[in-house]
């Protein structure tokens, strides 16, 4: 390998090193198509020696005042805000999102590190005197152990900013495992971690794919699993962790509903829609791949959409800074997503926009996709059924919102939902019967805060305590329950007794 395509290194025990692997995956800029790095497939033997270094820095790491972890984190952030634009360029070289996007990935990213720096707070326990006559009662918050993160490719600084500093705040190990195909950004991230003053060992960078992963899975000294993918791979990082003994969270894939109501405010649910589906080019668990149209909507809605959508300036993002889309993460994807839209227009959809024909001649190797606008989908269509993680707007009539309702309840996804309206009564009905974690009213991305939990249900989210905000919190801790009783003199006391 040149330098120009050099091997991304492991962290283990505060050390930089490329390992020898049999293979590697290489990493691209998407805009170019060009090869930019090779990520090592490691197998087991790395991944031991990753664990042997959380379970040799657990204990002083776990025993550190959580002020004194928080001061870490602290320090930090300050180093994340002084280098936010080299690490938002990062994302858009390896990702394909625009800077925008990029600045927004690193931004929430940043959230979670700033809420992590509440440690001393958020590990608070409770206590309660003479539950009996008597006899207390408190709880405390312990770590879990050692823990290990497992990333996708869309978001190369949330994500893994979603896991370890919550995890590292609780007094954890961790093992991060960042997206062979994104792992620079997040290389990049645990650098600025170590430059902060983070003790060697309590945190190690392992890659790799499905050996790397099974390994972390079944390893018997790793207690706890965080995991953000697509729903099939989410279902086995859950059944495979937990047949081993750890808890896991894993985040799945999604189908989201955007909900347009005859009374809504056309012109910011447009501007909401062309965000929703075509932001970060629709590879997000968030976007709102699917405007579902009551009564009159339809006709209203998608002149001036289609209008917006066909303003997009789709271009380089690692060198346009003006491009309001890039390109997908690789050309293997790009076919993936044209091949859906091809499969809706053959079940009888109808495209209005279409992006599969889209030429970039000054960057040929590049994985672009036009935005496409796919209308009058049915349920029972592929393209309606399958999440298609591109920049795909599908397009659903229906002449009510009861009906609706119940077609987005039949889907086995549940992260995000939405409606347009001007009806507090619609919006109402709307809230309280969709069966979607995350609702947003007259919002087209209702993705929380920090402080607030990743809230997917059904098959877009395995486990029980969710990413983010005290979930997180609870996630990598164990709570201690202990119940206290001292003696008066002479009260059950043997020894004075006997005395």
């Amino acid at each position: 390998m040149n330098a120009k395509t050099a091997g991304v290194p492991v962290f283990i025990n505060g050390e930089w090193f490329v390992p020898q692997t049999d293979s590697h995956t290489p990493v691209c800029d998407p805009s170019l198509g060009e090869v930019i790095a090779q990520t090592p497939m490691c197998g087991p033997d790395i991944v031991d020696q990753a664990v042997a270094a959380c379970d040799a820095a657990a204990l002083d790491w776990a025993e550190t005042p959580p002020v004194e972890r928080a001061r870490i984190l602290f320090r930090y952030k300050m180093l994340l805000e002084d280098h936010f634009e080299e690490l938002a360029q990062s994302v858009t070289r390896e990702h394909g999102k625009t800077l925008t996007e990029a600045r927004g990935d690193v931004r929430r990213g940043v959230e979670v590190v700033e809420y992590a720096c509440g440690a001393p707070e958020l590990l608070k326990g409770e206590s309660l005197e003479n539950i009996a006559r008597g006899i207390d009662c408190d709880v405390i918050k312990q770590p879990v152990g050692i823990c290990a993160g497992i990333c996708p490719y869309n978001f190369p600084a949330l994500v893994p900013m979603w896991m370890y500093p919550l995890a590292l705040a609780c007094g954890n190990t961790f093992i991060l495992k960042p997206s062979e195909k994104v792992p620079l950004t997040g290389v990049r991230l645990i650098e600025l971690l170590q430059e902060a003053g983070l003790p060697k060992g309590v945190l190690n960078i392992v890659h790799g794919g499905k050996a790397c992963v099974d390994a972390l899975l079944t390893h018997p000294k790793i207690r706890a699993i965080s995991f953000v993918g697509s729903s099939p791979v989410a279902k086995y990082i859950f059944e495979t962790g937990t047949q081993h003994g750890k808890r896991v969270q894993a985040a799945g894939g999604a189908k989201n509903y955007v909900f347009v109501m005859p009374d809504a405010d056309f012109k910011h649910s447009v501007t909401g829609l062309v965000d929703a589906a075509f932001g970060c080019a629709g590879q997000r668990c968030m976007a709102g791949s699917t405007a579902v149209t009551i009564g009159p909507a339809a006709d209203k809605l998608l002149p001036p959409l289609a209008e917006a959508v066909r303003a997009i300036k789709v271009g380089p993002t690692s060198c346009d800074p003006t491009a309001n889309m890039g390109p997908v993460i690789s050309a293997q994807h790009r076919e993936k997503v044209a091949g859906l839209i091809t499969s809706g227009e053959k079940e009888g959809a109808h495209v209005v926009v279409d992006g599969r024909h889209l030429k970039m001649p000054d960057y040929p190797k590049g994985f672009y996709l036009g935005p496409t606008i796919v209308d009058k989908v049915r349920a029972d269509m592929t393209i309606a059924k399958e999440e298609v993680f591109g920049p795909v707007l599908n397009v659903m009539r229906f002449e009510d919102l009861e009906s609706a309702i119940e077609m987005a309840n039949r889907t086995i996804f549940g992260n995000g939902a939405c409606i347009y309206t001007q009806s507090g009564k619609a919006a109402r009905e709307f809230r309280h019967r969709i069966k979607s974690g995350m609702v947003g009213i007259n919002v087209g991305v209702p993705a929380p805060l920090a402080y607030f939990p990743f809230s997917g249900w059904d098959h877009s989210f395995f486990g029980d305590l969710h990413l983010q905000g005290r979930e997180g919190i609870m996630f990598y801790t164990r709570q201690k329950v202990t119940t206290w009783r001292w003696f008066r003199q002479g009260e059950g006391d043997i020894w004075h007794k006997e005395k």
